[in-house]
């Protein structure tokens, strides 16, 4: 019974957050630094969630180093996102092989 609370406060909580802004910012916002602001949210959340679990996920944070580096190189080249995640996982796996 208590997942179903958890559940449901969650969906509660998650549309609060979707809700609010709607029918609280009825005029487009003008500020420029605002909006670029709120522009880069996402990608400021998506990293500090993802980079702490890059470095827990093998186990051994010298794997963890060269699957991030093989992949920030990669990324910075501009290669497909299946290309970068397959060779950075690689990589991991390889160095984890030979340590």
């Amino acid at each position: 019974m208590s997942i179903v609370i958890y559940i449901a406060v969650m969906a509660g909580v998650t549309y609060l957050v979707r809700m609010i802004p709607f029918t609280l910012m009825r005029k487009k916002i003008r500020s420029q630094f605002l909006r670029s602001f709120l522009h880069y949210i996402p990608y400021a959340v998506l990293s500090a969630m993802t980079i702490p679990a890059i470095f827990y996920s093998t186990g051994d944070i010298v794997t963890s180093i060269v699957g991030t580096i093989v992949a920030v190189v990669l990324a910075y080249l501009n290669l497909p996102l299946i290309v970068v995640a397959l060779a950075a996982s690689g990589a991991a796996f390889l160095t984890g092989l030979f340590l």
